[in-house]
C-alpha cells in the first residue's frame, strides 16, 4: 500500500486518541522524509488532507463522547470549522489549533437552553483530545472554547457586521481571520453563511478594503532595499532568516485580499490563485510569478528547524544560519523579490478600485 494511503488509513481504524497521537509522531517523520521528493504544493495538499482526517475523526469521537456521557446528540446541527493555515488547507506538520463551532439558530427557548449547555462541552471535549493528538491550542485565543468562536450562526453574523461597522485594526484583523474559514466537519451551509456577510459587505462597501489594505501589509518581506536578506542578529537564531512572517505570511495576506476584492471565496492561497488567473483577475505570468513565490515559501517554511515540547511540535518559523546555502539565498531572493512585488500589485489594486467608487 502507498505510504500516504496507509497513513490515511491508520486514522480512519484508529480506535483512541493515544493511537492517533502514535501515529502523528510516525507520518511527522514519513512527510518530512516526502518532501525532499514532492513538489511543495502537492506535499502540502497531502499534509492537510492528512490533518482534516485527524480533526475530522476527532470531532467524530467528541460527538460520540458525549452521547455516552449522557449529553445526547446536538441539539441542532453544526459546523467545526479552521482558521489561519487549517482554513487555508495549507498547515505545517507542527501547527497548533485555530478553529470555532457554528451552529445552527435554535427554533425554541428550549433549543436554545440545549445549545448553550451542549457546546461548550463539545468544544472542551474537541480541545482536549487535539491536544491530546498533539494540536497545541491557539496562543491568540482562535479557538472553539473561546466563547467568540463558538456561536450560532445569527452571533457570528452579528459579530462581522459589528466588526464591519467599526473597522479599526483589531476588528479587521479578525475579519480576515473569518476569512480563511473552512468547514472541516458538519454543516458546510452554515459556514458559507458566515463567509456571505464579508463578502456581500465588501461588494457593497468597497471602501473596506482599503481599512483591509493596512493589515495586508502589516508584515514586510525579509529583504532590504539592496537586495539583501534581512537576517535575525540576536539570540540562538542569529544569522538565521524569518520564513512564516517575512515570507509566506505576506504572500498569504497579499493574496487573500486581491480574492476578497474579487469575490473569490476559495480559502486555500494557491486555489485563490489559480482563480485569480483563471478569471483575468491577475495576468497569466504575473499569477503564475505569485504562485512560484508561494510555492518557495511553503516549501522553506516546511524546511525550517521544528521542536518538540510538552508534547508538542512547534516552530520558530526561521531558516537557521546553517541553512542557507548559496543555492537557497538565490531561491529565497527571488521568493522575497516576488512577495514585494505583490505587495506592490495589491496596493495598486486596491487604489484602483477606490478611485471607480469616487
Amino acid at each position: 500500500m502507498e505510504p500516504f494511503v496507509k497513513m490515511m488509513q491508520e486514522v480512519a481504524d484508529a480506535r483512541n486518541v493515544a493511537e492517533l497521537r502514535g501515529f502523528r509522531d510516525r507520518a511527522h517523520g514519513e512527510f518530512q522524509r516526502r518532501l525532499l521528493f514532492t513538489q511543495p504544493l502537492e506535499w502540502s495538499r497531502q499534509v492537510n488532507a492528512w490533518h482534516d482526517s485527524m480533526i475530522w475523526r476527532i470531532v467524530e469521537w467528541a460527538e460520540a463522547d458525549l452521547c455516552e456521557e449522557g449529553h445526547g446528540a446536538a441539539p441542532v446541527p453544526f459546523a467545526f470549522v479552521l482558521f489561519g493555515s487549517g482554513g487555508r488547507g495549507e498547515q505545517t506538520l507542527w501547527s497548533d489549533q485555530d478553529n470555532g463551532i457554528i451552529y445552527a439558530d435554535p427554533s425554541s427557548e428550549e433549543e436554545k437552553l440545549a445549545a448553550e449547555a451542549y457546546f461548550p462541552i463539545l468544544a472542551q471535549k474537541i480541545t482536549a483530545h487535539l491536544e491530546a493528538a498533539g494540536y497545541p491550542p491557539c496562543s491568540g485565543g482562535v479557538i472553539c472554547t473561546n466563547h467568540q468562536w463558538m456561536q450560532s450562526i445569527s452571533g457570528y453574523k452579528q459579530m462581522l457586521m459589528g466588526w464591519l461597522a467599526d473597522p479599526n485594526w483589531e476588528h479587521v484583523r479578525y475579519l480576515l481571520i473569518a476569512a480563511d474559514l473552512r468547514t472541516v466537519y458538519g454543516d458546510e451551509a452554515l459556514g458559507r453563511e458566515v463567509l456571505d456577510v464579508l463578502y456581500s459587505y465588501v461588494a457593497a462597501h468597497p471602501g473596506m478594503l482599503e481599512h483591509m489594505l493596512h493589515n495586508t501589509l502589516h508584515h514586510k518581506v525579509s529583504i532590504g532595499v539592496f537586495g539583501q536578506l534581512i537576517k535575525e542578529r540576536y539570540g540562538e537564531d542569529a544569522g538565521g532568516v524569518e520564513i512564516k512572517y517575512g515570507a509566506y505570511i505576506p504572500i498569504v495576506n497579499g493574496v487573500r485580499l486581491l480574492a476578497v476584492e474579487a469575490g473569490i471565496r476559495s480559502t486555500s492561497t494557491e486555489e485563490r490563485l489559480q482563480r485569480l488567473i483563471s478569471d483575468s483577475k491577475v495576468e497569466d505570468e504575473i499569477g503564475n510569478d505569485f504562485l512560484e513565490a508561494l510555492t518557495i515559501a511553503m516549501r522553506l517554511r516546511s524546511l525550517t528547524p521544528y521542536q518538540l515540547e510538552a508534547g508538542h511540535y512547534s516552530t520558530r518559523g526561521k531558516l537557521s544560519a546553517e541553512q542557507l546555502t548559496k543555492e537557497r539565498m538565490t531561491e529565497l531572493k527571488l521568493c522575497l523579490r516576488i512577495g514585494m512585488d505583490l505587495q506592490r500589485y495589491v496596493k495598486k489594486s486596491v487604489q484602483k478600485e477606490m478611485e471607480k467608487g469616487e
